[in-house]
């Protein structure tokens, strides 16, 4: 398997950058979901959060990498066998999850970072507030990540729909190519 996409399958940095992204979206959003309930006296109170934001942070550099590498780099044709509606939704999808992981993630810093603080990732460096104390920014920038991780985990699940449809019922290589196998 080659580094670069060719018209025909994904390289092997697509494939890795495409299901370690999937796998820590989906992860954030179960220790997101899990960690909204935390007691103040549970362990977990600080940690949940601070083990969050570092990996978003973290995210956010491996989807602008993502990103960068599929511009720079074509994705293979669309199969002759999808149909015109398949190849446009898949695009459309496509743009969608990558807007809805930036709201996702640029929200979630401005929750934090409402009140002019930095964000610590691992302790290892910080990320600065680029908007200083901004009254009422979390509250906002709260309800805009929750609704738009929800949007995207839905979106993902449809997305995942999609190549389960092309791989079972279809019978075709969609799944395998961004499985590396095809």
């Amino acid at each position: 398997m080659s580094l670069k996409n060719s018209e025909h399958h994904y390289g092997w940095l697509a494939v890795v950058l495409h299901w370690l992204v999937a796998t820590v979206v989906v992860g954030l959003f179960a220790l997101g979901f899990w960690m909204v309930d935390l007691s103040y006296y549970d362990e977990w109170y600080r940690k949940g959060p601070d083990l969050h934001r570092s990996i978003g942070l973290i995210l956010f550099a491996v989807v602008v990498f993502r990103l960068l590498w599929r511009l720079i780099n074509a994705s293979p044709r669309p199969l002759a066998s999808h149909k015109r509606w398949e190849v446009v939704s898949a695009h459309v999808a496509h743009s969608l999850l990558y807007v809805l992981m930036f709201v996702a993630m640029v929200s979630g810093y401005l929750i934090t970072t409402a009140d002019g603080s930095s964000i610590s990732v691992f302790g290892l460096f910080d990320v600065p507030s680029l908007t200083g104390r901004v009254k009422g920014m979390e509250d906002t920038a709260g309800a805009v990540h929750y609704w738009s991780t929800w949007a995207l985990v839905g979106l993902a699940g449809l997305h995942a729909l999609g190549a389960l449809k092309h791989h079972f019922i279809d019978r075709d290589e969609t799944l395998r190519r961004m499985s590396g196998r095809a």
